[in-house]
This record gives structure tokens, sequence and C-alpha cells, in this order.
């Protein structure tokens, strides 16, 4: 059986994977900050956003869904990367969308994926 690590690096990848067959252009993977990542950055081009996004993946369908996992710790972890990530790259004006991909059965073939599009927002932790 795969270790956590090995199953997070593979749901990243189907993720990825995913995204570009949405037509997402991937910026980055594995952005951090200080102590905090966000997994992936991509650019969706229509309509035109910056998106952050969290993988969560699973490797079987035991308890709870992944996408619970994302909690208000871990959104104001996320919005901070975003911040330094938007400061490095000179994109504060670029419209921004926070979204969760949760995988369960991620060490299979045929892994169940959920696309969260705009999933939270910083308004969501007051």
């Amino acid at each position: 059986m795969a270790d956590h690590n090995d199953i997070g690096k593979r749901g990243e990848d189907i993720a990825a994977g995913l995204l570009e067959a949405k037509g997402y252009n991937i910026l980055d993977r594995n952005y951090r900050f200080q102590q905090a990542e966000i997994d992936i950055v991509a650019l969706q081009l229509e309509p035109a956003e910056l998106v952050f996004v969290e993988v969560k993946a699973r490797s079987g369908t035991q308890g709870p869904f992944p996408e619970t996992a994302v909690t208000p710790a871990k959104k104001k972890r996320i919005f901070k990367v975003a911040d330094s990530y938007l400061y490095e790259k000179q994109m504060r004006t670029v419209p921004v969308r926070f979204d969760v991909i949760a995988i369960q059965k991620a060490d299979t073939e045929h892994p169940l994926i959920e696309h969260f599009e705009d999933a939270f927002r910083m308004i969501d932790l007051y």
C-alpha cells in the first residue's frame, strides 16, 4: 500500500492532468511560503482567472470526504501563500479563485475525482 506522501503526489498529478484537460495552464506546483504551501497554481483562460488549487487525496472511500479536510485554518494558510505568490509574481490585479480537487481511491486506476470551483473565499473566514 502506498504511503501518505505517495498518495498526495499521485493526487496532485491527477489534479494537474484534470486541469490541463479542462484547458488550464499549470503555472506552479507546490509553491511554498514560510511553512505553508499551495498545491497547484493554474491559469484559466476563459474567464481569465488565476486559480489556487488545494488537492486532497485519499487511498480509499472510507472516512470523511477529502474536501472536508480544508479547514478554516488551512484556508488562512492558503490565503497567506496566495498573497505571497501574487506579490512575488506582480499579479495583484489579476482576478483569483480558490478551488479544491478531492480525490478518492487515488492509488487505483479509476480514482473518483471531484473539482469544486470557487470552493471558498476570504470572506468565508469572517
